[in-house]
């Protein structure tokens, strides 16, 4: 079972320190997997097994090694399958599900309907799992921004002690993907830490969000008299009870906006602006015309996962956000799902008399599936001409991103390892809010004394760099940066006409509920019923 630590890293993962999951030579993972079995092996061992499986290519049924490579060179995860499955017989199988790309929403995907008993192929152009979500090294990261190796002069240590994310989000700890984690029992691959604190930028300053009594009495967020106002609407929301009007106090929040409640209680504009962006985390003011249910239902949210561990509502994966695709896709492996990693792919296939999907084309062979799911990169993102042969997504945005290398914490933060600054839009003038989400060699993504920040936003302008100018300034000096600005993409239709499954592109927010709010809409899609997880009484430990 996973662990979350607070002041320490926890024991438990069976997956140990590892950078990334590959499949030699595009081998499967064979149904009959048994997992566990670890080893400490030397290069020569290591040459050996790929020298086996590339011998075995084109041989079916031979006792061999299906080889999952994770991590530094002298350890190795070997799982022993009791039959090889070679890439050509990989591709004359037919298979419920393909799914497209090994971001995290289409992992989790392809876990839960190999779970649910779908023969499912995963694939991925990439030789590495995670796509937008992945996870990289040092000389990673300087390649794909830069296209050189990291500068010596900057002494930043060791290039595997690095797992730079791409996307920066937190996993709120009581929400719906922890509920996922738990339910599917991926948590047994990682291991957590708390994020030590949550900040708000009000002001001028940035100010921790209160997690205990002390410290909402103490916070300078809220004169003395507004706390008070502020605290009956904390106990309203406590002893609001679904079933007894007496405790909806005159007000209908499936009726009434979050405006009236905040009238309601007499909360003043500055007071509103903590709740609706630092705890119910709305990107923008459009909240406050419609129902009070969602935001109130997200205040709730963030108040229980604020509640379970206590620093903030907060929990982050050691290693790495790179580390969840690899622990679902790991998930569908054990349940006899199929990956194959750097596969380029030629075409989409449709039937030109039905409209439906029949199968997909790659390296010259075509492997036949009943239905596809696949991230926007494969349908059109961004390109003239799609892989899919038609454009089947449309752009809906931008988000603008600074990854920063810093030796030092955030000031203002009290030296913490880790923290998120949420920056009300307001405060800067905006339309959309500036998230920081900074991580640190605490969490096992960089070396020994060094943090990690990314500042993101929505994209309003046409200098987007000048838009996130607020964030930066409040990082201190910053040794290096990398700045992307990524489209946003959905998909043009719901995939029930052609049975080509869309998912939607990773969002500004910064945490990962809109994810699973994806994963849920793409099953029922696909299922043509409600993805339902079961209670399960578990938790991921403190």
């Amino acid at each position: 079972m996973g662990r979350t630590t607070g002041d320490g890293v926890g024991k438990g993962s069976t997956l140990g320190k590892r950078r990334e999951v590959r499949h030699v030579d595009n081998a499967a993972v064979s149904p009959s997997l048994r997992v566990g079995l670890s080893w400490r092996i030397g290069v020569g061992d290591i040459n050996r097994c790929l020298k086996e499986v590339k011998a075995r290519d084109d041989v079916q049924g031979t006792k061999g090694v299906t080889c999952w490579a994770i991590g530094a060179v002298n350890h190795i995860h070997l799982f022993y399958s009791h039959r090889f499955h070679c890439k050509l017989y990989i591709m004359d199988e037919e298979y419920d599900v393909i799914v497209l790309g090994t971001g995290l929403t289409e992992c989790i995907l392809s876990g839960l309907l190999s779970v649910d008993g779908q023969k499912v192929l995963h694939m991925d152009r990439n030789d590495y799992y995670g796509g937008d979500s992945a996870s990289l090294n040092l000389t990673q990261l300087y390649q794909q921004f830069r296209g050189t190796p990291p500068p010596e002069n900057l002494q930043l240590g060791r290039d595997r002690d690095y797992a730079v994310d791409l996307i920066p989000k937190f996993i709120l700890s009581s929400g719906e993907l922890t509920r996922m984690l738990v339910h599917t029992d991926v948590t047994r691959y990682l291991e957590f830490k708390v994020i030590a604190g949550s900040y708000v930028y009000r002001d001028g300053r940035i100010s921790k969000v209160p997690s205990t009594e002390m410290e909402a009495v103490r916070s300078p967020l809220m004169g003395l008299f507004e706390k008070r106002r502020a605290r009956s609407f904390f106990q309203y929301l406590q002893n609001w009870k679904e079933e007894d009007p007496a405790t909806h106090q005159g007000l209908d929040i499936n009726k009434c906006s979050m405006k009236d409640v905040y009238t309601k209680f007499g909360l003043e504009a500055g007071t509103q602006d903590f709740i609706g962006h630092a705890m119910a985390l709305w990107l923008d003011e459009d909240y406050i015309t419609k129902p009070a249910r969602q935001t109130i239902d997200r205040i709730i949210l963030y108040t229980a996962s604020m509640a379970r561990y206590g620093k903030s509502p907060y929990i982050y994966p050691l290693y790495g956000l790179g580390e969840l695709p690899q622990a679902f896709a790991r998930l569908s492996a054990i349940y006899g799902g199929t990956y194959m990693l750097d596969k380029k792919i030629d075409s989409i296939n449709i039937d030109p008399e039905t409209g439906y999907f029949t199968g997909v084309t790659s390296e010259g062979e075509t492997v036949r599936a009943k239905k596809v799911i696949g991230d926007p990169s494969y349908f059109g993102a961004g390109k003239d001409e799609p892989e899919g042969g038609k454009m089947r997504v449309i752009e809906t945005g931008k988000v603008i991103r600074a990854i920063c290398i810093m030796k030092h914490p955030i000031p203002g933060t009290d030296n913490a390892d880790s923290a998120q600054i949420i920056i009300p839009q307001k405060q800067v003038g905006r339309k959309n809010d500036i998230y920081i989400a900074a991580v640190s060699s605490a969490h096992n993504v960089a070396a020994p004394n060094v943090w990690i920040a990314i500042v993101s936003t929505i994209v309003e302008t046409s200098v987007p760099e000048r838009e996130i100018l607020p964030g930066l300034q409040l990082l201190g000096n910053v040794v290096d940066k990398f700045i992307s600005i990524t489209p946003l993409y959905a998909p043009t239709a719901d995939g029930t006409t052609d049975n080509v499954f869309i998912t939607k592109s990773y969002d500004a927010t910064s945490h990962f509920e809109t994810v699973v709010e994806d994963v849920s809409d793409v099953w029922q899609r696909v299922k043509g019923e409600k993805l339902v997880l079961k209670k399960r009484e578990t938790q991921i430990e403190a």
